[in-house]
């Protein structure tokens, strides 16, 4: 009887390695061990250095390393969203997320940077998909997930995501053919004084399309800003669902449902 391996064995052998490494990679991304917290701890480090390298951009363009570093965040991101990909126990799922097609859009600019420069300014966004991921609060915020540190960060990186997106923005549509805006910083200049209605009329953007822009900003601007000062100033809730009406957000010290009377059971650690 020979001892080496039938057809059949060798042929289910790749599909065992493949269900190996979707089992690591699963553990790594939604496990709660320490090394998965670690792991996961780097990915962050690093998706906020690629940030901070994304808001620097139009300053570094012309430099000779900043393809090879563009280049080098793309080939970051193709593996962390295969690993992502594999990872995910509901693929089509996984696949539905927005979050997911706002870092393939990303994706794209980082892989034709010649041809989409115009679209640059959108990879800021890789900061909002960041602080919106579960992912994000499950290694970081594990204190303080559901909570209204939570909600106070996500209202903050919204307004702040916003800022930067339409600084570049500006600055590509912009720069060059209206002598307003000459740099970057009076792109970021004109969005902070339009979204916080200041209007010092120094810069202004020409034609209807400035204008348009400016209203949406205006519009935008203020509802995110609202939105944080409200998250600032309103009494804290916890998230605790009630068992007979549904209702979430309850006071920290409550009894009973506000909505139905319903007697509640929520955790304290005090």
């Amino acid at each position: 009887m020979g001892m080496g391996k039938t057809a059949r064995e060798a042929e289910a052998e790749p599909e065992r390695e493949g269900w190996r490494l979707r089992a690591r990679l699963r553990a790594l991304y939604h496990g709660g061990s320490e090394t998965a917290v670690k792991f996961r701890l780097g990915i962050i480090v690093l998706d906020l250095i690629i940030v901070a390298f994304f808001v620097a951009a139009p300053i570094l363009k012309d430099t000779r390393a900043f393809y090879v570093i563009d280049y080098g965040i793309a080939a970051f991101l193709i593996l962390d969203l295969g690993a992502r990909f594999l990872a995910a126990s509901d693929l089509k799922a996984w696949l539905k997320r927005p979050l997911v097609w706002v870092d393939i859009l990303v994706l794209a600019t980082l892989l034709f940077p010649v041809w989409l420069a115009n679209f640059g300014f959108l990879r800021v966004l890789r900061l909002w998909t960041l602080v919106e991921s579960d992912f994000f609060w499950r290694t970081v915020g594990r204190k303080f997930d559901d909570t209204r540190y939570e909600e106070l960060t996500k209202a903050g990186v919204r307004l702040l995501t916003f800022v930067f997106v339409i600084t570049g923005l500006v600055y590509a549509t912009f720069i060059g053919r209206y002598e307003g805006i000459g740099g970057w910083i009076d792109a970021l200049y004109w969005t902070v004084t339009s979204l916080t209605t200041t209007g010092y009329g120094d810069i202004s953007l020409p034609g209807a399309w400035g204008r348009l822009l400016s209203i949406g900003v205006m519009l935008v601007g203020v509802s995110l800003f609202i939105r944080l000062m409200q998250v600032l100033v309103r009494p804290h809730k916890v998230r605790h669902p009630c068992p007979t009406c549904g209702l979430i957000l309850h006071d920290p010290d409550a009894v009973h449902c506000k909505a139905c009377g319903v007697v509640l059971c929520i955790p304290n650690e005090e």
